[in-house]
């Protein structure tokens, strides 16, 4: 679409609540998004002052087309959203990882509704309850309903077997041959059970306990032997399955509780779900979010709670919906929640106490989960590229995939003991065995450039001498004045042009590039910049140790030096011996002996423990 059109299209927008969708060349919807005013939210994607990621802008440069729907409220076009990005599976929303489908229990409408397992979701009145993350979960459910109340719980459709007597009966399955389900019901009694089955999965198995206790003692006061002898064992399969769910509050009350674990490297989130009812842990939900770079932690939980609620996932509403971080917006979700059950449901951020611990317990499972899902992803990708590493060839203009990317940075304290580090990262990923220190050798002072250009130099005209592997990109930790160091060393070393080199300054984490002027201002959500200053930090940190270390044995050196018969050649050894001034003072005469010599030994030892050194 020309500019000209698209601007008036822009100025046409209304400005009430909606769904509005993007589209590139050819009509494929490219990204869904909803707003509480239209206009103000679509016109903000095509400002430049707004400072867009680096994948938005890659959006916005792809934006052939849009087209809004109008909504009656935010509700509705939470609704709506969620259908169209189901629909279209655009590219630039969060996708989730839907590589696997979990598992649900049915429970039909009608008259004569059935209860069975089930990985598809119809939207044809039954209620679904779930999703199970682990299919043992819901077998066990399953159990306890044909324990309980001797209901078939398979996925075949009953039939009427006798409609001669004016009552119809019900024939279920092979099962009931068997004798895992009752088979014939008589309609009042089967919706008598079902009401019981539907207040089990609801998670009220404590009043259904109770329920069930006052029928049995009513059926044995009636001499109804055989009907109180099946409620027991009903009875006595739900106190068992109780006994198996974690009692994690003493509220009886129902909570959902939401957590996100997040990795920016990798732009990959978790989302936890737990299901608490009557204060006890029902159940556990969890999904892999991807795409998320340039959304905030709030943004992406927000993202997997509603999908959560307008999706096939919720089967009930709980009294309170905690989550670990505040959404940016929750109030579409809040009015979708009074439309849908006719009551408030607070969504609360608790910060103290035991809600707060719960919260954290469901963070702790994200975070292990995605730890785990993250480990197994790249195992089972070959030539895996991390997302952070992509980012960053795009964002930087780099025609190389910067996969290995080695870092360098000085340390000094007013001129003494100047040291520079190495650190390098493979794929996104720290590769210790590989960092670097080194000692300035040739320059006398403070001088951070000149100490930069002499530990690039000597780093990689070593590799060539050697003939080994050059990196895929050279980063120092400075602005301007480090980064026309390390191009002169590169040029000395005649590698410059076959390596990229960039500096990064702290202040406003500005990336400078040889031959730019001005800096690249790479968004701060954007997963390559994270990556960037988790190189930073960590050569920082490596050079920051070493500078210390150096320090540390000069001081004991020279301490060593007073005493008599000890030169530099001994006290060399003492130090890289016991390698600390404590571990020294504390060693036994023996210990200095066998280190050191009988003599020198006796020396130190009587130096340290006369009572006149400090």
């Amino acid at each position: 679409m020309a500019e000209a059109a698209l601007q008036s299209k822009l100025d046409h927008l209304p400005q009430l609540p909606g769904v509005y969708m993007f589209r590139q060349k050819g009509g494929d919807v490219i990204y869904v998004g909803k707003a509480k005013r239209l206009k103000n939210r679509v016109k903000s994607y095509f400002q430049e002052s707004r400072g867009h990621d680096g994948k938005i802008r890659v959006m916005i440069s792809k934006i052939d087309d849009f087209e809004v729907i109008v909504t009656d409220s935010e509700a509705e076009a939470l609704i709506l959203e969620n259908t169209l990005i189901k629909k279209h599976q655009p590219r630039y929303n969060v996708m989730y990882r839907d590589d696997k489908t979990y598992p649900y229990i049915c429970v039909t409408a009608g008259d004569r509704p059935r209860v069975f397992p089930t990985r598809t979701v119809v939207r044809d009145g039954s209620r679904y309850f779930g999703p199970y993350d682990h299919v043992g979960k819901m077998k066990s459910m399953l159990e306890v309903i044909r324990q309980a109340f001797g209901l078939c719980t398979c996925a075949c459709t009953p039939r009427v077997v006798d409609k001669s007597r004016g009552v119809p009966r019900w024939h279920s399955c092979f099962e009931e041959y068997f004798e895992n389900c009752s088979g014939d019901w008589p309609a009042d009694q089967y919706r008598d059970t079902m009401d019981k089955v539907l207040q089990l999965l609801n998670g009220k198995t404590s009043a259904l306990i109770r329920q069930l206790r006052d029928e049995m003692e009513i059926s044995a006061q009636a001499l109804q032997f055989e009907q109180a002898a099946r409620l027991r064992d009903g009875i006595q399969a739900l106190e068992k399955y109780s006994e198996k769910m974690k009692m994690v509050t003493n509220e009886v009350i129902d909570r959902d509780l939401f957590a996100v674990e997040t990795d920016e490297i990798e732009a990959t989130a978790c989302g936890v779900e737990f299901r608490i009812r009557e204060g006890k842990l029902v159940a556990r939900y969890h999904r892999f979010i991807r795409n998320i770079e340039g959304l905030s932690e709030g943004e992406i939980l927000q993202a997997f709670v509603e999908d959560y609620y307008t999706g096939d996932m919720a089967a009930t509403t709980p009294d309170e919906v905690h989550l670990s971080v505040e959404m940016p917006d929750a109030e579409p979700l809040m009015e979708y929640l009074w439309q849908e059950h006719g009551r408030k449901v607070p969504i609360l951020v608790p910060q103290i106490g035991e809600k707060a611990q719960l919260v954290r317990m469901a963070q702790a499972n994200a975070r292990l989960l995605l730890s785990e899902y993250l480990l197994e992803r790249q195992k089972s990708v070959k030539d895996y590229i991390p997302h952070s590493v992509q980012s960053l060839k795009r964002d930087i203009g780099l025609q190389v995939m910067p996969r290995r990317i080695e870092c360098f940075d000085n340390s000094n304290l007013q001129g003494t003991d100047p040291v520079a580090s190495m650190v390098c990262f493979v794929d996104a990923r720290p590769r210790k065995s590989e960092y670097k220190k080194f000692t300035i050798k040739t320059v006398t002072g403070a001088d951070d450039f000149a100490s930069m250009k002499e530990v690039v130099y000597r780093r990689y005209s070593r590799l060539v001498k050697e003939k080994q592997h050059l990196p895929d990109l050279i980063m120092v930790d400075g602005g301007k004045g480090q980064l026309s160091s390390a191009v002169e060393a590169l040029k000395q070393a005649g590698i410059y042009g076959q390596v990229p080199v960039i500096g990064i300054a702290k202040r406003l984490e500005e990336v400078f590039i040889p031959g730019n002027p001005d800096p690249v201002m790479i968004p701060k959500t954007s997963s390559s910049l994270k990556l960037l200053q988790q190189l930073r930090d960590e050569a920082h940190r490596f050079a920051i140790t070493y500078h210390r270390d150096k320090r540390s044995k000069r001081t004991f050196s020279t301490e060593l030096l007073r005493i008599e018969g000890i030169g530099e050649t001994k006290a060399k050894k003492l130090l890289e011996t016991f390698g600390s001034v404590k571990r020294v003072k504390e060693a036994g005469l023996d210990q200095l002996i066998t280190a050191a010599g009988k003599v020198t030994g006796q020396a130190v030892f009587d130096y340290f423990n006369s009572g006149d050194t400090p």
